[in-house]
């Protein structure tokens, strides 16, 4: 009997793991953009993401998904992966970081809304308010950062991404129940690698003109945010509820403040304190467990006399 869903601690520490090397993927998709085409970037990260799983697949003798539900998985990888990160990464060379970032955390909300239309997942009118409330503080701390916001046709890319990933963490999870999750992982990258094929043909030749600084970006990408991001993430997924987990993705904008802030001595203002705050406060607010009203004890029968 499989256990209930719930985000306890091992989910929230997967979810940390990889909020923190997502973050990091940012800069470096921006840093190898300096030497390789977007097609080239998704490439290399999902191959060597799947060599990873690969590998790790080995390791722990981990099953691969059912036959059934192979077409299902490669659907998923190609548009959930192949899609997501193309029109990432194309978009980062066309439009405002501060305008990647408030689309791109829009993540949770369309995660939420499948999940409730796909799988099932009862989204209440507080999680539904925390959602919100915790969006207006993403955007707070977006525009009151620095960063540069512009909202133009390019920036329908980061909404397809929006899509791709909401659709890839919700349709891999009734997956998990029924296969092994490290096998359903690997599968979805080896389908979503052969799907950025043909976006990459160039890699090989680039990556004898291009300096180590840059093909260490790309190791970076497809082993910390790709392989390790990844596999916590859906070790988190199969634990809880799909719109519990990815409400944690407001976190990405102030988590990078809190990063430039010690790391770069970017010092951030009150504003962008405050929506850092309301975004706590929002998530938090989304994944408030109801208090069920203790049971009443039973009354004794003042018919029933002691003996």
């Amino acid at each position: 009997m499989n256990s209930p869903e719930r985000l306890d601690g091992r989910a929230l520490f997967y979810i940390a793991i990889a909020l923190v090397t997502w973050s990091s993927a940012y800069a470096a998709i921006a840093y190898a953009l300096a030497s390789f085409t977007p097609g080239e970037v998704a490439l290399a990260r999902l191959t060597i993401g799947s060599l990873c799983f690969v590998v790790l697949l080995r390791a722990r003798r981990a099953a691969l998904p059912r036959r059934s539900d192979w077409l299902q998985l490669a659907v998923l990888g190609v548009f959930g992966l192949t899609a997501y990160h193309l029109c990432l990464n194309y978009a980062e060379t066309r439009i405002a970081s501060g305008t990647a970032s408030i689309l791109i955390s829009l993540v949770p909300a369309v995660t939420a809304a499948l999940s409730a239309l796909w799988i099932g997942e009862r989204i209440t009118p507080r999680s539904a308010l925390g959602l919100g409330v915790a969006l207006f503080g993403v955007v707070l701390v977006v525009l009151t950062s620095g960063k540069q916001v512009r909202f133009q046709p390019m920036a329908a890319l980061v909404l397809i991404s929006v899509l791709a990933s909401a659709v890839f963490f919700v349709g891999q999870k009734p997956l998990f129940a029924r296969n092994d999750m490290i096998g359903v992982t690997t599968f979805g990258f080896l389908a979503g690698t052969l799907g950025a094929v043909p976006f990459g043909l160039g890699l090989p030749h680039a990556l004898t003109l291009a300096p180590w600084s840059h093909i260490a970006a790309l190791i970076w990408l497809g082993i910390a945010p790709t392989f390790v991001g990844y596999l916590t993430w859906n070790a988190a997924l199969k634990r809880a509820p799909a719109s519990q987990v990815t409400s944690f993705i407001y976190f990405s904008p102030p988590i990078a403040v809190l990063i430039g802030w010690v790391w770069l001595a970017e010092q951030p203002g009150w504003l962008t304190l405050l929506g850092g705050a309301i975004t706590v406060g929002g998530v938090a607010l989304a994944n408030a467990k109801r208090r069920t009203p203790a049971p009443a004890m039973p009354v004794e029968s003042s018919a029933v006399k002691e003996c």
